[in-house]
């Protein structure tokens, strides 16, 4: 298969356990309240530690093998700030949107390192595109609950899923074309992203797992960030 063609495979296939999630989430009803907060709370938490381990196994060391101390620092503080902008100008328009932004900023400089890295490690890519595959199916299930209102159609939310999920194959493409000869701009990014979701995570995620009291969710993080750790070691 030409590169162009797996690098966009991959990368579909990783992006489809957004709305994946999404579906799963849709379905999940328990007429237990509390039962239903629970599990809630849980994939949150999941999600937010694999969230963790993106940033902490593959974004910043990846990221930081790219750039100069200086600008590694720098990024990450101007991603952080950015998100912080972002975020209150969510919070004034009354939008539940941190979620989605966690997962984008996870998914797609990820997916851009899966396109680069298919010039030379095809394996480690597949690697790679299974990982990002299981971390957006519970980033992907807490979105869905934090975007969808019960009386509104669910297939808009999907929908609006399936289209970012789309943004995988252009951000593979656009990293086999043209990043894997621009390694300090992909390092940027990965950088960059790994600020939005620290700020997102500690600012939006976690205080929502925590709404639902009990600290059985906070293993979630725990397993989530385990998944993560499974990934790397396989991968590395």
């Amino acid at each position: 298969m030409e590169p162009i063609l797996y690098a966009l495979f991959l990368a579909g296939f990783a992006g489809l356990a957004m709305p994946l999630g999404g579906v799963l989430a849709w379905f999940e009803h328990s007429r237990d309240a509390r039962l239903h907060r629970d599990i809630l709370a849980w994939v949150t938490s999941f999600g937010g530690g694999a969230l963790l381990s993106a940033v902490a196994l593959v974004l910043i060391p990846e990221g930081s093998d790219l750039l100069a101390p200086v600008a590694v620092v720098s990024w990450l503080a101007v991603g952080g700030l950015v998100f912080y902008v972002v975020d209150r100008r969510l919070a004034v328009c009354s939008g539940n949107l941190s979620l989605l932004l966690a997962m984008l900023l996870d998914f797609l400089p990820e997916a851009l390192a899966l396109g680069a890295m298919l010039g030379a490690e095809v394996g480690t890519a597949l690697l790679l595109a299974m990982m990002i595959f299981l971390q957006n199916v519970p980033e992907g299930f807490a979105a869905f609950r934090g975007i969808w209102r019960g009386n509104s159609p669910a297939w808009h939310v999907l929908l609006l899923f399936v289209a970012l999920a789309a943004l995988g194959p252009l951000s593979a493409a656009v990293g086999l074309l043209w990043l894997v000869d621009q390694p300090q701009v992909l390092g940027a990014i990965m950088v960059f992203a790994s600020g939005g979701i620290l700020y997102l995570v500690f600012q939006d995620i976690a205080p929502k797992v925590h709404e639902a009291g009990g600290s059985a969710p906070s293993l979630g993080a725990v397993a989530g960030f385990s998944l993560g750790l499974a990934g790397h070691l396989l991968i590395g």
